[in-house]
């Protein structure tokens, strides 16, 4: 549902007065090749106007004018929510971290590094 109201979305964007749209996981499911499509047509709705997207998906993250990293954490029972802007060398961190899950690895920093040169 998410990748269609996307599709929709792309093909209305010229028609739409609408300024600001949010995209919760419109890459679900797919990896690779079809998720730096649904990243290079969120940031080309991205052009006209102001898109949010939620994803696990460093494609899609790397697409992005900016990225942002939301995280929770528990401290004396109490759960406390952050959000911060990444810097491009925390950004590329964080893209990495995506691609290689608990240990980030060489190998994985250049993969992101990559992702946001062909970005």
């Amino acid at each position: 549902m998410a990748r269609l109201s996307l599709a929709i979305s792309v093909c209305l964007a010229r028609a739409s007065s609408c300024e600001t749209l949010v995209f919760d996981e419109a890459d679900v499911g797919v990896g690779g090749a079809v998720a730096a499509a649904v990243g290079e047509r969120l940031s080309r709705l991205g052009q006209d106007r102001q898109v949010l997207a939620i994803t696990h998906s460093p494609q899609v993250a790397a697409a992005a004018a900016r990225q942002v990293r939301v995280a929770k954490s528990e401290s004396r029972g109490k759960v406390r929510t952050s959000v911060d802007v990444l810097a491009p060398k925390a950004r590329q961190e964080e893209i990495a971290r995506m691609l290689a899950g608990a240990e980030v690895t060489r190998e994985a920093r250049a993969a992101a590094g990559r992702l946001l040169a062909g970005a």
